[in-house]
């Protein structure tokens, strides 16, 4: 066993990070031991991520123990690259985290800064001079690579600016030149978002935390008509969207709506909100309130704007994309789905359900075609082995047993051949018969007979496929 990480007392008696657990209590008897827990410590990291998306929306996780924020464009917000880093390690300290940061103009350099050097913002004629003064290990390499620097008087990666980079290449290898390089901005190391970057976002930063949800809302439906210029402009509508709502305390609440079709009407975007709000109701902890409120668009499409005749109105099936939108909001995008059919004659491959909801824009979607009428409207999700009479091994049967019941066999219909698709079962797949069947209740069946009768082979068995109305 071995530390993990120490606080500010550990740290001052001389422990450190990887040391073993028995050698630390030799030098400290009382040392007090909480078992790690990387899962939560990982959950904790995301959730200080989720709070700088209030900063930036380019917030990358680095490590197990580090943010990476694209600020580019963001800090005059906040009055200047000073005034941000001041901000954020401000904030942060009152919501009991004692962290670190750094601002320069590459990542690399940000890194080395805020481990091993006490400066806040680098200007880039700063650069050299901060990172010369620097250990090897700033340069994010191994330690085995800088205890080799070290032993032929590679000490700071300023020795490491004067040395020809032949040798060092040679001898080391490209990794460490490459990380000079993206250090001191010559190599491009762009910051990977853990979430994807809105098209549109509008937000409100208010003066007072609000926790009512109807003053939520009624932000909602602004912010949302803070979209409509910019959705017009792009001739486009929104097909999803992000509610983000920061709560004082540093947590931050995410709730995304769909659209059925492009939207970007402000009622219909806040009707959604309200429809989802209201399934949140006890999970939307408000807490001592949210000062931040931000609505993104994440997808959209194009909109192709419908104008009625004079003295009429559009028909009436232009008004389910705004039911189904309302049912995904309130019970999920999966609870409403339908038959759509695909390209293949296998009848387990034939068919699939998909949400409603990405359908519904679709008018030549697959569902509108015709089904075969000799095909069941009811498939079992698995075929299910049934026992067979037949009067001859390859005809049609005379009665079988399929769920412990006995259905005697009044008319039959077939077989219909179909081979397998080799392509996706391979070629040793045997074919089916299949036949259509009516008992003498009156129920009717699509059951199938998979494989011949051949000499020396084993005998084929029967399933139940599907039901008929």
């Amino acid at each position: 066993m071995r530390l993990t990480a120490l606080d500010e007392a550990a740290e001052a008696i001389g422990l450190r990070v990887g040391q073993g657990l028995a050698e630390a209590r030799a030098i400290c008897p009382t040392l007090e031991v909480v078992e790690a827990d990387q899962h939560a410590d990982r959950h904790f990291l995301e959730a200080i991520a989720d709070w700088c998306d209030r900063y930036t929306p380019l917030v990358a996780i680095d490590g197990l123990d580090g943010l990476l924020l694209d600020i580019t464009g963001c800090a005059h917000l906040f009055g200047g690259e000073q005034g941000l880093i001041d901000d954020i390690l401000r904030r942060l300290l009152q919501l009991g985290l004692d962290v670190r940061g750094a601002i320069s103009s590459t990542t690399g350099l940000s890194w080395a800064a805020v481990r091993f050097s006490d400066r806040r913002v680098i200007a880039d004629e700063a650069m050299v001079a901060v990172l010369s003064a620097l250990p090897m290990r700033a340069l994010r390499i191994d330690t085995d690579m800088s205890l080799t620097l070290a032993r032929v008087g590679l000490k700071q990666v300023g020795d490491l600016l004067a040395a020809p980079r032949g040798p060092l290449t040679r001898r080391f290898g490209p990794e460490l030149l490459l990380r000079l390089d993206q250090a001191l901005g010559r190599e491009g190391e762009p910051i990977v978002p853990r979430r994807p970057v809105a098209l549109l976002s509008v937000e409100r930063r208010l003066a007072e935390p609000v926790r009512d949800e109807e003053a939520i809302l009624d932000l909602v439906g602004r912010l949302a008509a803070g979209l409509k210029s910019g959705l017009e402009g792009r001739g486009e509508g929104g097909r999803l969207f992000e509610l983000l709502l920061f709560r004082v305390d540093g947590r931050v609440f995410r709730i995304e709506i769909g659209a059925a079709s492009p939207l970007r009407d402000a009622s219909r975007i806040k009707a959604l909100f309200n429809e989802r709000m209201a399934v949140l109701h006890d999970d939307l902890d408000a807490g001592f309130g949210f000062e931040i409120i931000r609505l993104n668009v994440l997808q959209s499409e194009p909109l192709d704007q419908k104008q009625a005749m004079f003295g009429s109105r559009l028909s009436g099936s232009d008004q389910s994309p705004d039911f189904i939108d309302r049912v995904a909001a309130r019970f999920g995008r999966d609870f409403l789905r339908q038959p759509v059919l695909h390209a293949s004659h296998w009848p387990e491959r034939a068919s699939s359900l998909a949400p409603l909801a990405d359908m519904a824009r679709s008018a030549a979607a697959d569902v509108a075609r015709p089904v075969r009428n000799e095909r069941p409207i009811r498939l079992l999700a698995h075929p299910e082995p049934i026992e067979v009479m037949a009067e001859v091994p390859d005809g049609a049967p005379v009665g079988f047993r399929w769920r412990r019941a006995l259905h005697r066999v009044a008319r039959a219909e077939g077989p219909e051949r179909l081979s397998a698709e080799w392509w996706v079962d391979g070629e040793d797949t045997p074919p089916r018969d299949y036949f259509r069947i009516e008992d003498s209740a009156g129920h009717r069946f699509w059951l199938y007979r998979q494989g011949l009768y051949e000499r020396g082979a084993t005998d084929p068995g029967w399933f139940m496929q599907g039901l008929f109305a």
